[in-house]
Parts: C-alpha cells; structure tokens; sequence
C-alpha cells in the first residue's frame, strides 16, 4: 500500500506534519491541499501538542502546486468560477495555518518555491538549511503569487518582495536569512532535531498566553492581511484564464521555453 501523501505524526510536545510526494519535490495537487488543511484540523484538538513542525519528504520541501495537474485542468475547464474556487482553497489553507492556535515550524529542508514558499511564510518560525532556497517562479509559468505576496510583504517587506516576485529569481537560503524568511540556518539532518528543541521552548510556556501572542501578530498586527489574502485569490483565479498561462503551464509540460507574444 502507498504512502499517504500527507503524513502526521505525534511526538509529544509536537506534532509533525510531513509533505510526502518526493518523486515530485513534494509539489501540492488538490487533494494534498485538503488533506493538508485536514492535518492541522485534527491537530488542533490535540491537547499534548503544544507546536507543529511542518517539513517535506525527501530534498525538497515543497516545489509548490502541481503544475502538470493545472495544465490538465486548463484542456477540461478554463472557467473563472473553477479556478476561484481552487484558489479559494488555497486561501483558506494559508488562513488556517495563521489562525492556528499553536506555533507551527517550518523545517525547511530544501527548495521552497511557489505555494511552498508561501507555507514558510504562513508559518510562525522557520529554520532552513544550505540547500534551502526560496522563490516564486510563477511568471515563467505565465501566472502570479497573488496568494504569497501579501504573505511575503508581511514577513519580509515590500522591497525584497519585489525582487523576488517580479524577477522570478529564486534567493538561496542564505539570502532568505538575511531578508528575515528564515530564522537560523543549520545542517539538514538535523532540522527536525533543532525543530524540536524550539517546540518544547514554547511547550515550557502557558498555552493561552501562546494563543493569544499569535492572535495579536496575525490578527492585529496584520489586520489587512486576511482581506489581502482574498484579493490575492482573485488576482490568482484571474491570472490562471489568460493565455499566458495556458503557454507558461503547456511550456513546462512540454520541457520546453514559453514563446510569450
């Protein structure tokens, strides 16, 4: 029997959620998305987790969304109302990791790239590693990071943002430090290690107190953030219907450079 795509394991004061798609750099079909916001639900009723750490299978941590899957939904249905709906989901992903009562922590153990990229950033703590580079390659596919960028404002500011976004140039993990992505970096094998030793630092506090800190750094101090999130959806959903994005996404199925015109 395979693999669960989406793996959860208890390791008291945490929980690990583990992105389990290697042969494809752990890139997030739909059904991963559910079962992925479907992970941090039944974690949140665990009282003896007090933080989650959220890593990826293999040398990646998370290519982003499963781009041959878009392409094949673009030959089915290009309907704005489809992909509203997609993206949708994906808000909604990234509002439960921020709503989350408990620390979640990002072990970053390899490319983040895309909607990968925006996990790290709708996570509390991040540590990454050498290998650890990060960046949104979405207008080389003829689409946009609608999603992350209000994440990536957020956490790093509107210059680096920039940079990052409109280039389509991925930061090696050195490069995310010094922009305030990632907190520390360390060996590979031992992200989980050191993941952990941050969750029993929080698990050595009160669980209210935590709750309540996170609600004031992502509800008050990011008060906009969730109605940037929904325009970031529509700005996303609108972006997947142009033809650039049928090229971009058909380019890469093919292995082959976008002729954009």
């Amino acid at each position: 029997m395979a693999e669960p795509l989406i793996q959860v394991k208890k390791h008291v004061p945490a929980g690990t959620i583990i992105i389990n798609r290697p042969d494809k750099r752990n890139a997030l079909s739909r059904e991963m998305i559910s079962q992925l916001e479907q992970a941090f639900r039944d974690l949140h009723g665990e009282k003896s987790v007090r933080a989650v750490i959220l890593m990826g299978a293999g040398k990646a941590f998370c290519a982003g969304l499963c781009l041959e899957e878009l392409h094949a939904i673009l030959q089915e249905d290009d309907s704005l109302q489809r992909w509203h709906h997609d993206t949708s989901a994906l808000r909604d992903l990234l509002l439960t990791m921020l709503r989350f009562p408990k620390p979640i922590i990002a072990a970053v153990n390899g490319p983040a790239m895309g909607l990968g990229a925006g996990l790290v950033l709708a996570s509390d703590i991040a540590v990454g590693c050498e290998e650890a580079s990060f960046g949104f390659p979405e207008p080389k596919r003829g689409v946009v990071s609608g999603l992350c960028a209000p994440l990536l404002h957020f956490r790093a500011g509107g210059r680096h943002a920039a940079r990052l976004l409109l280039t389509a140039a991925p930061a090696h993990a050195q490069r995310a430090v010094e922009m305030g992505i990632y907190d520390e970096l360390i060996e590979s094998d031992k992200l989980w290690a050191r993941s952990m030793e941050i969750a029993q630092e929080i698990g050595a506090t009160a669980p209210e107190a935590i709750q309540l800190t996170k609600r004031t750094l992502n509800e008050m101090v990011g008060e906009q953030l969730e109605m940037h999130l929904s325009a970031g959806a529509a700005a996303s959903a609108t972006s997947r219907t142009t033809a650039a994005a049928k090229e971009g996404l058909a380019a890469f199925v093919e292995k082959r450079e976008p002729d954009w015109r």
